[in-house]
């Protein structure tokens, strides 16, 4: 039926995309510049879209193996060039970076963001640099994450009294860290002052929706590759995201209405003894209206979506892969369970605190990154101008695809590249592998200007949260069931099939965490 329908607009739209395709070739070829890279051979229209399978990040390795470690796609009417070599991957994002440093957004994307109005959909200059420098500054930094402590340590309490109730049964990790995660995001964006049947029911809410727009967003769109289809929207993926968004505006309405009745007299929000949270610094904003420095709500509404979005779904996927490769790895469970145990006691709870002193446990975590990376092919970028890299050129608009999950299976930097090793990262000599895009053989987070403003938080809460369910219970398999390790490609690299464990006590008084 799928094969049907390309036919059919094949044939429709045959003579655009001739002119298209021809209008292309005649520029590129009148310029004496270098050529275009190699790639695999295509349809006429379709390029090479009916080939592609469900493992992209697979399908994109094996191509490179053929192709070189730059080549090229042609995906309907868009031209895709896929880098794998970190030396190119260091071009892009650092060499060339104010070249490459717009993102290349879905049309779905788009809709869901007012029209890229977020961190992540918004071309690179000064509104994507105000906006990333308000995130940063004001929930990002050291101190803020450091004053707003007690509101992590608060949601992972509920977590693990949640789990003391459920001790001996199967366990949705995945669900548990999602559900857990969104409450840490909302309480950091409204302080939290929503409490009580209210918070849950909002929490409740957008679990659902950030759900909906995660599946939306990873959804291959026609409309994305033959932009000239947008318009009809064929496959409703857009009228799909626009009857997610009213109820998604009334959430967040709701919310901000909420802090709005705090108002003192002279008609400044009220920051309390906790200091002011992101809405209210937002809609301070919004109430100066200076400059760029104003913010409409429209733009408060996409910027709070954002940070919702990219500070739960990732983390969850990853605290997932991490529980489930321990368990894969018996040992790996067990010397992560000795190094808690030597460093917070079996008589005290886990704090942030202990976090900088769990050497093997983050040894762990980035072995799991690097096996199962959040976003293998990172984010699209969309070059400004013409570019050569590598020798070839990368034309302006074309969709750039930084394939890194490839670099993390290339045997000459990573021995036994399939195998979980978490020691690999605690040999002496072995390079800095940290999170921050310097070391272009790992960037779980991305690199240059566009590495994810969110780091600082999401590094401390897949530590935090995995210390803490190790250190409070032993996991095991529910009986009879076998750990499946596949992968499933989308937006977010997740796995194919839920992971269930079952949760036993291991702590001998979980009362410390009421």
């Amino acid at each position: 039926m799928e094969q049907i329908f390309l036919a059919i607009l094949s044939f429709i739209f045959l003579p655009i995309s001739i002119f298209s395709y021809l209008w292309v070739f005649k520029n590129w070829s009148s310029k004496k510049s270098p050529p275009l890279p190699p790639g695999p051979l295509d349809l006429p229209i379709l390029g090479f879209l009916p080939f592609l399978t469900q493992n992209l990040h697979i399908q994109l390795t094996d191509l490179a193996r053929k192709h070189g470690p730059i080549y090229k796609l042609r995906l309907g009417t868009k031209l895709c060039i896929v880098i794998t070599s970190p030396a190119l991957i260091k071009q892009v994002v650092r060499d060339h970076d104010p070249v490459f440093a717009n993102h290349d957004p879905t049309i779905a994307g788009l809709v869901a963001t007012g029209g890229g109005l977020d961190i992540v959909n918004s071309p690179y200059g000064p509104y994507w640099r105000h906006l990333r420098k308000l995130f940063v500054r004001e929930m990002m930094s050291n101190n803020n994450l450091e004053a707003s402590y007690f509101l992590r340590k608060n949601e992972v309490g509920k977590a693990v009294r949640k789990l003391c109730g459920r001790v001996g049964t199967g366990i949705d990790i995945g669900e548990l860290i999602f559900v857990t995660e969104v409450n840490v995001v909302l309480s950091l964006l409204w302080g939290g002052t929503v409490e009580g049947e209210k918070r849950d029911r909002i929490g409740a809410e957008f679990r659902e929706k950030v759900g909906k727009f995660v599946e939306l967003l990873g959804r291959p769109n026609l409309s994305d590759v033959f932009p000239v289809l947008a318009r009809f929207d064929l496959q409703g993926i857009v009228k799909e995201m626009k009857g997610v968004l009213p109820s998604v505006d009334e959430i967040l309405d709701s919310v901000i209405n909420e802090r709005l009745k705090i108002m003192d007299d002279s008609g400044e929000l009220w920051s309390g003894k906790r200091g002011k949270d992101f809405v209210q610094i937002l809609l301070d904003l919004k109430e100066k209206n200076v400059g760029e420095e104003s913010m409409d709500l429209t733009q408060i509404k996409a910027l709070l979506m954002d940070i919702v979005i990219g500070g739960t779904d990732t983390t969850a996927t990853t605290v997932e892969w991490v529980m489930a490769e321990i368990l894969n790895n018996p040992q790996a469970m067990k010397r992560a369970q000795q190094e808690l145990t030597d460093i917070v006691g079996l008589n005290n709870i886990v704090e942030e605190s202990h976090m900088s002193k769990l050497k093997y446990l983050e040894a762990v975590v980035k072995e799991t990154f690097r096996l199962h990376p959040p976003l293998p092919l990172l984010i699209p970028r969309l070059p400004s101008q013409s570019t050569v890299i590598g020798g070839y050129t990368i034309p302006k608009n074309s969709r750039v695809l930084l394939n890194v999950w490839a670099n993390y299976k290339d045997p000459n930097v990573w021995e036994n590249p399939s195998e979980f090793q978490p020691d690999r990262f605690l040999n002496e000599g072995s390079g800095n592998w940290d999170y921050m895009g310097n070391n272009f053989h790992y960037l779980p987070f991305g690199s240059g200007r566009r590495v994810c403003p969110g780091l600082p938080l999401a590094e401390r809460m897949v530590m935090y949260l995995l210390a803490t369910l190790l250190h409070s219970f032993d996991w095991k398999l529910p009986e009879g069931e076998k750990l499946d390790l596949s992968e499933k490609f989308g937006i977010v690299m997740k796995k194919s099939t839920p992971l269930f464990a079952v949760p036993s006590q291991r702590l001998p008084d979980l009362s410390m965490y009421e």
